[in-house]
């Protein structure tokens, strides 16, 4: 009896080491994960812009990877230019990168050019998007003007595109920067509520401010990335329409 009962205390202190030993070894929970894709118009009349544009990529690369403003996600990016000369130009310019890895984008690598092919562009970018096949997505369109030179897409093929998307649950964001015509975003099946014009001195705050969205829509804290009251105020969105009575002549200064 002494000895089944030493050898039952054997095995108890066996099993207690065992599930300690697995818990002091068990993986973290992973953080909620999710894919931006930024499609960045580069055509010749962003030139005034260009810099505050690129910072304004870079701080949102950075609000992803910082825990300010939400909780901690697994962040990948995925960076694209686009202009048009004889056809499409479609730049991908960061890949797959994850947003505590990113290498700050410049204009030592791309500057301002070329026409406006939006709906040729936003066909290849929900291309990359679903190759890669992320469980939640955000796609943020940065442009200050309208289509005027696809080849590829037409409105229709465009909406159709941000449709499966959408269909999927991911999130489409429009940036207008100094820019406030959204007939073209409308166009392509987008809601008011997605849509804003940003001053171009508060472009890196809005995509600060949606590096934040996208984190709460990534955690599930958010259900969408939309843009409120504080946010149109704080990009100056009334001043730009004020400013932006009719759509900029495009192409080359």
């Amino acid at each position: 009896m002494k000895t089944r009962t030493a050898i039952a205390a054997i095995l108890a202190l066996a099993t207690a080491g065992a599930a300690t030993t697995t818990t002091a070894f068990a993986k973290p929970p992973r953080a909620p994960a999710i894919h931006s894709y930024i499609l960045l118009d580069r055509t010749g009349s962003m030139e005034p812009i260009w810099s505050e544009a690129l910072s304004s990529v870079n701080a949102y690369a950075d609000g992803l990877a910082t825990l300010d403003g939400g909780p901690r996600v697994d962040a990948d990016i995925t960076l694209a230019a686009f202009d048009a000369q004889e056809g499409l130009q479609f730049e991908v310019l960061r890949q797959d990168v994850d947003a505590s890895e990113w290498r700050d984008v410049t204009n030592r690598e791309i500057s301002p050019r070329g026409m406006t092919p939006l709906y040729d562009a936003i066909g290849r970018m929900v291309s990359l998007a679903e190759k890669d096949k992320p469980e939640k997505a955000v796609i943020v369109i940065m442009t200050d003007g309208e289509e005027n030179s696809s080849k590829e897409m037409t409105k229709a093929s465009a909406k159709a595109a941000l449709d499966r998307v959408r269909a999927k649950g991911w999130e489409v964001v429009f940036l207008g920067t100094e820019f406030s015509n959204f007939d073209d975003a409308t166009g392509v099946g987008q809601s008011a509520s997605r849509n804003m014009a940003v001053s171009k001195d508060q472009l890196e705050d809005s995509m600060r401010r949606l590096s934040d969205k996208s984190k709460a829509y990534a955690s599930g804290a958010a259900p969408t990335v939309e843009f409120n009251a504080e946010d149109r105020a704080a990009a100056k969105e009334e001043e730009v329409k004020q400013r932006t009575n009719s759509p900029p002549q495009r192409g080359n200064p």
